[in-house]
């Protein structure tokens, strides 16, 4: 099941065209990866599925129920992350979960137990400072629990590790990697090896529609080319094997590197079989011989203009 559906969605600001006929679906249970340069039109699309922007043509559903402009009644499905997070900075964590619970209409045991079993999720159960003290990490993740607390069956993030040191991006990718089995996670983001951690759907945004989408394995598997990373005792080794005369068509690519050789391979018919098969013949035995993947970064590279 598709918990967020977009369809042929339109979005200018004067001449400056921002989304051009997206097509967009988050299946249910998912860390959905959205990916884009900065400016690519992410936060523009939150905030239309949020209901605070108006699209000028297309359709949004959230839990199958049409996302209308100005009404909010989709966003009881959602919590949401913004990119900064605003609090009262003169209260506590608890004290502004107990606010944000009031606000939404949940019952006083309600807002005790969720705000306990948050805060011990996102790492401040024991914390009673006040918030205006807090450093952008802690506030994000107390942007977490707040987004959590009416238990949403659909969590979106807009770049919450952006500005966050490594420590702080982990604990972060850390709690939206726990909560993935309640919550399905619409993450967006510019840093490619967050998604590539956490995520096993992504869409990657460019001049206003998808230009890749689907989960980690299948875009690796369209994309993958014969490519092989060997590394040898030597140079000299490396130096001969690229050297030798059935690596020299024009199909083969050879990247020598001291004593390590990236081969891209264009032809279907020749594989890593082959090589093995001609090191075998050259009586050369590497230290290493791996298959390599397409990353996140070469593919986004590839298909974003």
């Amino acid at each position: 099941m598709n918990i967020l559906e977009i369809r042929q969605l339109h979005m200018s600001f004067g001449s400056n065209k921002v989304l051009n006929g997206l097509d967009m679906a988050v299946p249910e249970h998912s860390i959905f990866g959205f990916v884009g340069k900065n400016g690519a039109g992410k936060t523009t699309t939150m905030k239309i599925v949020l209901g605070l922007l108006k699209a000028a043509s297309g359709s949004v559903t959230v839990c199958g129920e049409k996302v209308v402009y100005g009404d909010t009644k989709t966003n009881r499905h959602i919590g949401f992350l913004p990119d900064v997070p605003e609090f009262y900075g003169y209260m506590r964590p608890k004290e502004y979960l107990k606010l944000c619970g009031e606000i939404t209409g949940l019952s006083a045991q309600a807002i005790r137990n969720r705000s306990e079993e948050l805060l011990a999720l996102v790492g401040l159960k024991d914390v009673n400072r006040r918030i205006g003290g807090f450093s952008r990490g802690m506030k994000q993740r107390l942007g977490i629990a707040q987004a959590l607390l009416n238990e949403p069956r659909l969590l979106i993030c807009d770049e919450p590790t952006s500005a966050l040191d490594p420590i702080g991006r982990k604990q972060i990718l850390d709690i939206l990697a726990a909560i993935k089995g309640k919550t399905t996670v619409v993450f967006s983001t510019h840093i490619l090896s967050d998604v590539e951690r956490i995520c096993d759907h992504i869409a990657v945004l460019d001049q206003g529609r998808l230009v890749l989408s689907g989960t980690i394995s299948e875009i690796q598997k369209q994309y993958r080319r014969n490519s092989y990373s060997i590394r040898f005792a030597h140079p000299e080794q490396a130096a001969r094997f690229a050297a030798c005369e059935q690596l020299s068509s024009s199909a083969i690519k050879l990247e020598q590197e001291g004593n390590a050789l990236t081969i891209t391979i264009e032809e279907q018919a020749v594989d890593g079989q082959v090589l093995i098969d001609l090191l075998s013949q050259m009586q050369i035995t590497p230290e290493k011989f791996e298959a390599m993947e397409p990353t996140l970064e070469n593919l986004f590279t590839e298909v974003v203009q």
